[in-house]
């Protein structure tokens, strides 16, 4: 620390004490975190040369797909070494700067996909409603501008405001949290943070509410449209596509919601940390599980992929 004032000293350095004096839980969170970290890598990573191997994988729904495997990959690789990393010490030390990182980047990606999954949403609303102008409609050009514009907003909203008004910490340097999570550092600013609570809730209200609104809306529509096909197989080919991405988007936006929108106490503070843990380590291991799983038109690729190697 550095001294700033006569009664006031500048953090320089923030110390985890989420799990302190917790030798035993640490190590379970250490394992689960490993196991979880390792299959979101290897599930993920499969996801991504699958699809760009194979050629029938070409088309939007699959390269948005691969934009959310790759956004995973991201996201746990950001947050998750370093949190096992943090549970070998029991009061793990992390300087401002890499504090600083980890908590813009967790931000900007964790908004990146509310977004993304919201242009799947939309996709799948296309793809069910105007079949016959699908590839029309989300043609390349298209694709590549939704996916570019997730991206770019996410970092406009997230990114660009908290550079543009850096926050002031002093005094207190103890986080109660196993890494940077932004609501957990936010408690320590020294300064008055009336505008930056203001301006956090409206950020919450573009990433969180306004892409599950649409989402909701998209199914909504995509509902209606199911309804109405007089094809059985259609109805269900239609329903398998759709109840992937609805699961995924019930855990994301279901745990980003309670640890980010809902207000908190000191009742929730554990419970809190628990939502954490899943929003940003089970979720990302999940996803490649859920699409694989359900998805014919992957496991075939995969299978032709493995194919082709056992053969050579």
């Amino acid at each position: 620390m550095q001294e700033v004032g006569e009664n006031e000293t500048e953090v320089t350095e923030f110390i985890l004490i989420g799990w302190s004096g917790r030798p035993k839980a640490r190590m379970s969170l250490m394992a689960i975190m490993i196991i979880a970290y390792s299959i979101t890598v290897v599930g993920n990573g499969l996801i991504v040369v699958v699809i760009i191997s194979d050629p029938r994988l070409h088309n939007p729904m699959y390269f948005f797909l691969c934009n959310l495997s790759v956004l995973d990959l991201f996201l746990t690789s950001s947050g998750i070494p370093q949190s096992i990393a943090n549970c070998l010490v029991d009061r793990p030390v992390v300087s401002l700067p890499l504090c600083y990182t980890q908590l813009y980047v967790g931000l900007f990606l964790g908004a990146t996909e509310c977004f993304l999954l919201a242009v799947m949403a939309y996709d799948r609303y296309v793809a069910i409603s105007n079949p016959l102008r699908y590839t029309l409609i989300m043609n390349r050009t298209v694709c590549i501008l939704l996916a570019s514009a997730t991206w770019t907003i996410a970092f406009m909203l997230t990114v660009v405001p908290c550079l543009a008004k850096p926050a002031r910490f002093c005094g207190n340097n103890e986080v109660d949290h196993l890494s940077c999570e932004f609501k957990a550092v936010f408690k320590l600013i020294c300064t008055d943070t009336s505008s930056s609570q203001i301006s956090i809730s409206l950020t919450s209200m573009f990433t969180l509410v306004l892409p599950l609104g649409f989402i909701l809306f998209s199914y909504m529509r995509i509902l209606v449209t199911i309804l109405r096909m007089h094809s059985e197989g259609s109805r269900m080919k239609a329903f398998s596509t759709c109840g992937s991405h609805l699961v995924v988007v019930t855990m994301f936006f279901g745990t980003a919601i309670f640890g980010y929108i809902l207000p908190q106490n000191k009742n929730t503070r554990e419970v809190d940390k628990l939502i954490s843990l899943f929003y940003g380590v089970l979720t990302p291991m999940f996803n490649p599980l859920i699409y694989t799983l359900r998805n014919q038109d992957v496991l075939g690729a995969l299978k032709r992929i493995m194919g082709k190697k056992a053969d050579g």
